[in-house]
């Protein structure tokens, strides 16, 4: 096989990788749009502030440290133990499930019947809210996150293609993880969404709220059940990337990137968020392995976002959306 084929084979494999954690973003966009009808901007900060209450539950962090020292002049810094993950992570969970209560609360259900731009400037406060919080609760210094999940070189994959190619891939077992839990997390979300009872009510939710109510369904159960498993796909998320990458401020801009792999795969379609990231992330990685050094790099940052014009222009329900038809 020519070398430079081979080269291309690892760099759309590691797009493979990429496009995974890609997706593992846009699914909390699809789940809150599937609900409401509306794109959740808050859902990439949902990420970062769960990343960071994990580390601080881990670390046995005081909350609000911080701004209690500035007050009271004191120097409480944190607990004196550390937490396991696992106990970690189900206290994160929790706080993601009282925090989807506390929105649904305190902010949904006055919006109900409301235009989507109304839903969606609101989503655009909350955002800002939760990253100004999470700064207040956690500190903004640059955390590492570690939660017992395998990184570096996969070993066996590097002999099985030193083996056939002569060339050993270098694939992040962090990236492996990552895409048999999305792959799990896709799997389970679809048959919810298919074939449950709450699964009808939230499509019914996403047409028409007053519909809904007019024949039972409560809005408020559903707008809380639809958040917090957005939350815990936050929290997968936070937890990929914030091991991958460290747990930052930059971490709630991995939203950004999630737009076009919601524009290729569809608002509407759970499938969809994992293929819109594949393709995202393999055709990025490509674009910058081919054409990159002919125009001078960095094509990975705007690629994305070309991509998804292009099929706005003549696809904009994307490859598994469902097109809308208004009559007048």
């Amino acid at each position: 096989m020519p070398e430079q084929l081979i080269f291309a084979t690892e760099v759309a494999l590691n797009g493979l990788m990429t496009g995974v954690l890609y997706s593992l973003v846009a699914l909390g966009f699809v789940l809150i749009f599937k609900a409401s009808g509306i794109f959740n901007y808050s859902q990439g900060v949902l990420a970062l502030f769960a990343a960071l209450t994990l580390v601080g539950f881990q670390d046995g962090q005081v909350p609000f440290s911080h701004l209690i020292n500035a007050t009271f002049g004191t120097e409480i810094h944190g607990f004196g133990f550390e937490l396991p993950a696992i106990i970690a992570i189900v206290l994160t969970l929790g706080v993601m499930v009282l925090l989807a209560i506390l929105i649904e609360k305190l902010v949904l259900k006055h919006l109900v019947n409301q235009e989507p731009i109304i839903l969606f400037m609101a989503t655009i406060g909350l955002a800002y809210f939760l990253e100004g919080l999470g700064d207040i609760m956690w500190g903004s210094d640059i955390k590492n996150l570690d939660v017992g999940l395998p990184q570096g070189i996969s070993p066996v994959i590097d002999t099985v293609t030193y083996e056939w190619f002569g060339y050993g891939f270098f694939i992040d077992k962090l990236d492996i993880v990552a895409t048999v839990i999305a792959a799990i997390l896709v799997i389970s979300l679809t048959l919810f969404s298919q074939y449950s009872k709450q699964g009808r009510a939230l499509r019914a939710v996403a047409d028409d709220h007053q519909a809904a109510l007019s024949v039972g369904v409560s809005l408020r159960f559903i707008w809380v059940l639809v958040w917090s498993i957005a939350g815990l796909v936050a929290l997968v998320a936070g937890i990929m990337w914030g091991t991958k990458s460290g747990v930052q401020f930059s971490l709630s801009l991995i939203a950004l990137k999630a737009l076009p792999v919601l524009m290729l795969g569809g608002f509407t379609s759970i499938p969809g968020a994992i293929v819109g990231g594949l393709i995202i992330g393999v055709g990025e990685k490509l674009f910058e392995f081919t054409v990159g050094p002919m125009v001078g790099g960095a094509t990975e940052n705007w690629f994305a976002y070309v991509l998804a014009l292009v099929f706005l222009v003549f696809r904009p329900q994307g490859l598994f959306g469902e097109k809308i038809i208004e009559r007048v």
